[in-house]
């Protein structure tokens, strides 16, 4: 950001910036975290279409002139795609309660209009940032409202590289039904079972996660625009009122409605704990399924070697030829951020106090960006992972013929009793005799 002083140590703005002094203010007493707004794009475009319906509701209720509402719609459009994503630079983990995030988003949208109606930037007339693009909001329920619906369309996101790895895995259950191979209980050999069933239970996991994140997701419609600061509505008139949540859902295509009590919805923001609470339970079971992969695929002569993982790109620097599980090791650490980044938002949960949980927008913070790291490395465990891993059938066929198979085998046929016996007495040489069955016929004397 450029910012300039005079001799009297005031601060001057470029004269083609589009933000304003509150931003200014911001960037200046309230930057710690290298996050300007400007790198969550989804959330820029879902503010500027808060304020976009806002102006169209007061324009219903006769609080804004015809004229200032349109060319506010059109700035917020402008907004909407882009076009001055650059513009948007304050620190988005601010204190004060999403002080600065309003701000700057009611400053940059003020200053286009005014440049639209023949004004220098900075004029703030005939628009004003509070008074014209902030009129009947207070920044509690814009940014939670916004945070919201931002959090609502990157989920959509999620949800279509989880549905494609689950397809992707139910056609390798299917083509792995036929390989034999050896179960393991406390990392120690079991009983023989498909390669294809125990990669179904992922799939299983899988559904129920992503139905689970898709429930907590959709009780997010349930926004407070209009509630301004603590749930009264103190600020935004009746008729205002009566009309946002309908020019909400015009702007946004979607079902949205209000929570039951506003009061509520200001203090206690646990259905976004929720939802970080579910990438969290998603997050822990993919690190069980790449870590098994990991453990399936080790070798290739001295490990499990069940599977094998597609070789993206060399594994070591030291080893020639080997190849590393690279692209499991990346989902892992994936889920370790995301588990971090609920930890952040479970924080704020516990640290909410009385009328205003000032800490809600560092909560939609973290989940949007455990969204957007579980989508990049997903798709990337997919396509090249997933995709192209494959059985070593001898090493299965191997494995289910070893000597704890053979013993479940012939338990379920002569009894645990027996079996457990014979090998207390005779070790591995008295399961043989049994598989040839003459050790039935002693035993039974």
């Amino acid at each position: 950001m450029r910012v300039e002083k005079d001799s009297f140590g005031k601060i001057k703005i470029p004269a083609d910036a589009l933000y304003g002094i509150n931003t200014v203010r911001t960037v200046e007493n309230l930057s710690f975290s290298n996050r300007p707004l400007h790198q969550y794009p989804s959330y820029i475009k879902v503010l500027a279409g808060v304020k976009k319906a806002a102006a169209l509701a007061n324009g219903s209720a006769g609080l804004l002139p015809t004229e200032l509402v349109s060319v506010i719609a059109a700035a917020c459009d402008e907004v909407m795609v882009g076009c001055h994503n650059e513009h948007f630079l304050i620190d988005v983990l601010h204190g004060g309660g999403g002080i600065g995030t309003n701000m700057n988003m009611n400053e940059v949208i003020a200053n286009l209009v005014n440049e639209k109606l023949g004004r220098k930037r900075g004029s703030y007339h005939p628009v004003h940032p509070i008074d014209s693009v902030n009129l009947s909001q207070s920044t509690s329920d814009v940014c939670h409202t916004a945070i919201r619906i931002a959090i609502i369309n990157e989920f959509q996101a999620l949800y279509k590289v989880i549905s494609a790895l689950i397809t992707e895995l139910e056609n390798k259950v299917q083509r792995l039904l036929d390989v034999t191979t050896i179960a393991r209980t406390c990392l120690q050999d079991g009983m023989r079972v498909q390669l294809g069933d125990f990669f179904s239970g992922y799939v299983s996991m899988l559904k129920r996660r992503l139905s689970s994140l898709e429930e907590k997701v959709d009780q997010l419609h349930f926004i407070n625009l209009g509630g301004t600061v603590i749930g009264s509505g103190l600020g935004a008139p009746p008729e205002y009122r009566a009309v946002i949540l309908d020019k909400l859902c015009e702007v946004f295509g979607m079902p949205l409605g209000y929570r039951e009590n506003l009061y509520d919805t200001a203090q206690n923001i646990d259905d976004l704990a929720a939802v970080s609470s579910e990438l969290r339970l998603l997050a822990t079971s993919l690190i069980k399924i790449a870590k098994d992969l990991r453990l399936l695929s080790s070798g290739p002569e001295a490990g499990f070697g069940e599977i094998q993982l597609p070789a993206v790109q060399a594994g070591s620097s030291f080893f020639p030829g080997k190849v590393n599980p690279i692209v499991p090791e990346t989902l892992i650490q994936c889920c370790f951020q995301v588990l971090a980044s609920d930890r952040a938002v479970q924080g704020t949960l516990e640290h909410g106090e009385l009328n205003l949980n000032v800490y809600e927008g560092a909560a939609g913070i973290n989940i949007l960006e455990a969204l957007t790291m579980l989508t990049h490395a997903i798709m990337t465990f997919h396509s090249n992972c997933i995709a192209g891993m494959d059985a070593n059938r001898e090493r299965c066929e191997e494995l289910s013929t070893t000597f704890i198979p053979v013993v479940v085998d012939l338990k379920e046929q002569y009894g645990y009793a027996a079996v457990s016996s014979l090998i207390k007495e005779k070790g591995r040489e008295g399961i043989k005799m049994l598989q040839n069955g003459g050790e039935r016929n002693d035993s039974s004397q």
